[in-house]
């Protein structure tokens, strides 16, 4: 069991995880926390919510005086990762190459374990840029020599979410009419951010060690039933219109040109219908982590005044 006096590192700590983890690590009493990201407004917003964790800010895909700041450290929670993009090369910079840099930081500082988070499509039936390299990334860590552990979520929501399902509740919010592809019968497992955070910290008490573990949501429900659910929770009076498969492609892939950074690309359309049933463990008995019911965790994401509000940037 990791004391909750030591120090403990975490990459890519100003993302969807990183922010909800730190809410939960300081909730549980560990005190001495380094936040390392490179986005600077996100990690600006951690430091603010929390003034108490040390934040650095730094690429890790650059070797830098960042390594230093693992010196000491008890374990390294590992999320810092690439999941949207046109193109490969980002892909590659921040999945891989970063993990390489922190791999070989953390073996010269000899920190004693690590905290892994990959994905649950490194076991999908996808083939796009984000899953090759996270595959890629996982296979760095396990042969790192390292003690670890691996943890492999679905689709994951919860509060500061700016992509996914927290987009799509925005959005929602602003528009008459909501596009949904085809007749979105796509099953889903989605994942309550602090439920993972919860298993995350389990295995920073129990420390198992070389294992993986497949985190999945507990409820099995269609795409079009999330919507229809956070319409329902927050009392929109959205119109749902389905439209045909080949057009919303299209459209996504016209939006693509126009857009840097867009919320939804062609590719993860393409996730979204692949058919996915994944098999995680019982968190309940694994970590002793019961979820929540969607409808709570929904309702908790998007309507809660702590932190629904604040909205990371892109």
């Amino acid at each position: 069991m990791i004391d909750k006096k030591a120090k403990l590192v975490v990459t890519g700590a100003a993302g969807l995880v990183g922010q909800n983890l730190v809410v939960e690590l300081l909730a549980r009493g560990y005190a001495n926390l380094t936040a390392i990201d490179k986005h600077e407004y996100n990690l600006g917003v951690l430091g603010r919510l929390h003034p108490e964790v040390l934040t650095v800010l730094a690429d890790l895909a650059e070797k830098g005086d960042w390594t230093d700041e693992l010196a000491d450290a008890a374990c390294v929670i590992q999320l810092h990762a690439q999941i949207t993009g046109k193109h490969a090369e980002p892909f590659v910079r921040n999945n891989i190459d970063a993990t390489r840099h922190v791999l070989d930081a953390m073996l010269a500082h000899n920190v004693p374990y690590l905290v892994h988070v990959s994905s649950s499509v490194v076991v999908s039936v996808a083939d796009d840029d984000y899953t090759r390299t996270k595959k890629e990334q996982e296979k760095l860590v396990v042969e790192s020599g390292i003690r670890h552990c691996v943890l492999r979520p679905t689709l994951m929501f919860g509060w500061f979410d700016p992509k996914h399902l927290g987009w799509l509740s925005r959005f929602m919010e602003k528009m008459p009419v909501f596009p949904i592809p085809g007749d979105g019968k796509y099953m889903r497992q989605p994942l309550y951010e602090r439920d993972f955070c919860r298993c995350i910290v389990a295995c920073l008490e129990r420390e198992p060690d070389d294992a993986v573990f497949d985190i999945v949501g507990d409820t099995r429900i269609d795409y079009v039933d999330i919507i229809r659910t956070i319409k329902r929770v927050k009392g929109l009076h959205t119109w749902i219109v389905h439209i045909p498969y080949g057009l919303f492609r299209f459209l996504l892939r016209l939006y693509a040109l126009f857009s840097r950074k867009p919320p939804f690309t062609a590719d993860q359309l393409k996730a979204l219908t692949a058919g996915d049933d994944f098999r995680g463990v019982d968190t309940a008995a694994t970590f002793g982590v019961t979820q929540t019911p969607l409808d709570d965790a929904i309702r908790e994401s998007y309507c809660d005044p702590r932190y629904s509000p604040i909205i990371l940037r892109r």
